[in-house]
């Protein structure tokens, strides 16, 4: 169990560090020499939107693969004692795989604004 956390971490803190060091090479362009006065981005760092958008994704998906494996399990078992319940645990499976779309959709949210 500890190998697969520090592996996990590992990979984490890889996208985390190419994520947050992957606008920070942009320089601003010089100032022209003319009165008129430029608008400038404000500067910051917005590397920091990605680590969101990768931990909205990433813990959705560890979430929902959590949740489709007890319920696709459960459902399997309750299946090859009552074939007739398929029609019934098959939508808790499509539930549980929804958690993954919803972190996706944040994820583009936050992203886009």
């Amino acid at each position: 169990m500890n190998k697969k956390i520090l592996a996990v971490t590992a990979i984490f803190a890889c996208f985390s560090l190419t994520a947050l060091f992957a606008q920070s090479s942009s320089t601003p362009p010089a100032p022209s020499s003319g009165s008129a006065v430029q608008a400038q981005a404000p500067a910051g760092n917005n590397g920091i939107k990605y680590v969101a958008a990768a931990l909205a994704v990433g813990l959705a998906c560890i979430g929902g693969g959590i949740a489709v494996g007890k319920i696709g399990a459960a459902a399997m078992g309750a299946m090859s004692e009552n074939p007739d319940l398929s029609g019934k645990a098959l939508p808790f499976v499509g539930l549980a795989e929804g958690i993954c779309l919803w972190g996706f959709l944040v994820a583009l949210l936050v992203i886009i604004m």
